[in-house]
Parts: C-alpha cells; sequence; structure tokens
C-alpha cells in the first residue's frame, strides 16, 4: 500500500463520517440533539413561520429580510423565472430523451444550457456580486424547467410562470396548469423549506469540490444534481411511498417488515446517516400530513410504529427512526405531486442550499484535492511485450 507523500497525510473514516472539511456560516446539523439550523435559526422553526423568499434570502444574503426587502427579493426573484429561448427551444428535445430516466436527468443537460445562454463565467473569474446574481437565475429558473420537462415527458405544454405567486405555488401552478389550493402550496412551501440545506451531505458536498476549482455556477449545480439523484441520497421518498404500497394492509405490516430487517434489507424512509434521534423534518411533516388526515395518512403513522418497534427489537442500542423521506412522500402525494416529481421537487429546494455554499466555496481561493491509498499491485513492474 502507497499515498501520495508531497504533504501530511491523515487517515479518515470511510466516507469521511464525522470529518470536518472546513468552517461554514450557511447551517449545521446536530444528529444527537435532533436539531438542524440555517445560520442562527432553527430551519423547522422557519419552516412553520416563514415563507420560501424569506429563507432563500436568509441563505444567499445572511439575513432575513424586512417587509421591504422582501418585497424586492421576490419581486427579483420571480422576474428571473422564464428561460432564454435557446434553452426553451432545447426542453422538447430533452425531455425526449429523458424520458424513462425522468426530469432530473433532462435538467442536467438543461443547466449546463441555461448556464451557457446566460453567459455564467468561471467562480474564480467574477466578483462576489456576479456570483451571487448567477445562483439567484439559476435557482429561479430550476422550477420552470423541471416542470416544464416533466409536462413535456408527459405530452403537455409547460405551462408558463406567474410572477404574482410565491415560489412553492408558481412550481405547483406550472406543474398541474391550475393555481394551487392555498393550503396545498404552503403544505409544499414548508417542505422545501425544510429541505433547502442539511449540512455537508454528499450533493453538497460535490457542489463545494467544483466550486473549489473555479468553475462556473452551473456547472456546480449539474453535479450536485448528480449526486442528488441517487437513490441513497435524494431517491428515497418515492421509494418510502413504494414500501407502502407493497405492504398494503395492516395485517401485513409486522412480517413484511420482520422478513426485510432480518434478511438485512434497508427500510427505505428509516434511518439516517447524522440523527441519532427522530429526525426534526419527518416530525414536521408528519403534523403536516396529520393535518390532511385520511386513510393514507393513518397508514404510513401505523408502518412507522410498527418499523420503529421491530428495529428496536431486532437491532437493539440503535436509534432507527423516520427520515425525512418517508413523510416527505406521503405529504407530496396528498399535494398533487406524481412520484416522478418528488427528488426533482426536492431539487427545487435544495439548488437554493447549494447555491450558498457555492458562494461560501468561492471565497475560498484552496482548492479540494484529497489523496488515496494505492492498494493494487506494487510498482514497477515490467510492461509485457505487445503481443
Amino acid at each position: 500500500m502507497s499515498i501520495n507523500r508531497t504533504a501530511p497525510v491523515v487517515d479518515v473514516p470511510r466516507g469521511l463520517a464525522g470529518v470536518v472539511v472546513t468552517d461554514t456560516e450557511i447551517g449545521d446539523v446536530r444528529g444527537l440533539e435532533g436539531f438542524y439550523h440555517y445560520r442562527q435559526y432553527s430551519a423547522v422553526e422557519l419552516a412553520r413561520t416563514r415563507g420560501f423568499e424569506d429563507v432563500w434570502h436568509l441563505l444567499v444574503h445572511g439575513a432575513l429580510p424586512d417587509a421591504e426587502r422582501r418585497a424586492a427579493f421576490t419581486a427579483e426573484t420571480a422576474a428571473l423565472r422564464r428561460l432564454p429561448e435557446e434553452v426553451g427551444a432545447a426542453l422538447p428535445a430533452l425531455a425526449e430523451a429523458s424520458r424513462t430516466c425522468g426530469p432530473l436527468a433532462g435538467m442536467r443537460t438543461a443547466l449546463s444550457l441555461f448556464g451557457a445562454a446566460k453567459e455564467f463565467r468561471p467562480v474564480y473569474d467574477v466578483d462576489a456580486g456576479r456570483r451571487r446574481a448567477d445562483t439567484v437565475a439559476a435557482c429561479a429558473a430550476v422550477p420552470t424547467l423541471l416542470t416544464a420537462l416533466y409536462r413535456l415527458g408527459q405530452g403537455l405544454d409547460p405551462v408558463e410562470p406567474r410572477d404574482d405567486l410565491s415560489y412553492a405555488a408558481n412550481y405547483l401552478y406550472m406543474l398541474t396548469g391550475e393555481e394551487p389550493d392555498p393550503r396545498r402550496a404552503r403544505a409544499v412551501e414548508q417542505y422545501l423549506i425544510s429541505t433547502i440545506d442539511h449540512g455537508f451531505n454528499a450533493s453538497t458536498f460535490t457542489a463545494r469540490v467544483i466550486a473549489s476549482t473555479g468553475a462556473d455556477v452551473a456547472a456546480c449545480l449539474v453535479g450536485a444534481v448528480g449526486a442528488l439523484s441517487g437513490p441513497l441520497h435524494g431517491g428515497a421518498p418515492s421509494r418510502a411511498l413504494d414500501t407502502l404500497d407493497t405492504i398494503g394492509t395492516p395485517d401485513r405490516i409486522d412480517s413484511w417488515i420482520r422478513e426485510r430487517v432480518l434478511a438485512g434489507d434497508r427500510i427505505m424512509g428509516f434511518g439516517h446517516a447524522v440523527y441519532r434521534t427522530e429526525d426534526p423534518r419527518s416530525r414536521m411533516l408528519r403534523e403536516i400530513a396529520l393535518g390532511f388526515g385520511g386513510p393514507r395518512v393513518a397508514f404510513a403513522v401505523e408502518v412507522e410504529r410498527h418499523v420503529e418497534a421491530i428495529l428496536a427489537e431486532l437491532k437493539p442500542g440503535r436509534e432507527l427512526h423516520t427520515n425525512v423521506e418517508f413523510y416527505a412522500g406521503v405529504v407530496m402525494e396528498l399535494c398533487g405531486l406524481p412520484r416522478e416529481m418528488f427528488t426533482p421537487t426536492f431539487a427545487a429546494a435544495r439548488v437554493v442550499g447549494w447555491s450558498a455554499n457555492i458562494l461560501e466555496q468561492a471565497a475560498d481561493p484552496k482548492i479540494i484535492r484529497p489523496v488515496a491509498r494505492y492498494v493494487g499491485p506494487q510498482p514497477p513492474v515490467a510492461v509485457p511485450t505487445q503481443p
């Protein structure tokens, strides 16, 4: 085994678990406490009491807006929802090409095209004001891209954004073509706020690694979207609902869960890489779901109760509770979102957190460049003669 020793080497756990790689002012996750925050505010309290634009302003500008700044920021971001003509013209082909993969796959290419059309330049070459403007433009465009790609994939025409609707309400409007019920729009908004940022997760760290190279904002976001698309990161909400569907009825819960746990299978929607107590996002979303009520919600609560009891019995000493994906799927289904749009909806929120991290990383001139331990055959070995 060998390691590049041009710099001091430190062994770290697999997956960088628990390794501090930088300082941040954006927020943190306290896994042992079951608490996370955006800057100095509880993220869950922000979701309960504020609108999406307020929290977006907090992440990008560092402070919650007063009434005047809120109005100005809301107007600024709403005006950026429409796509450049060349981007809109390319969407039908992208939707067709990504029909079997979904809107998130199409958005990777669409974001690259968007960045080129908006003449995004490397963050290394522009000042903080231009970097911020690029992130705001990209964040404003993401819901338009996602909903257009989805509708085109369904054989429907895209719906033009409206400036008079909030970020969440406009997202639902562009998705369905109908002005959403305020209660459902607010539920989706609370979900979006609760998932804007969550520490140095895989997609956020990916965005920061790319930003550390000085690449443009679109490149950073495309990499983050790629990381989010993985089922171990952003692809779980629909899979959690698939679990409910597979179980089907209350009498099958115990046998189905026991069989999976004893086989060593992962129960989607349960357990978290950081939390060792209940996920505060799950708690809030459960409350939202219970507010809607109905048999689907009652069944989800029953499954949660049984799963946690069985996990406590079969895996004693481990704290395994529902994570955000479990009730996120339930809430999004209640609000009329199709399952193939669950992870894209996650992206429509997390793009703001990625952007805040891109801006913070861009201010640091040091490239992120770790090393790996080589464990293959020891060199040098003579190259065999070509046959």
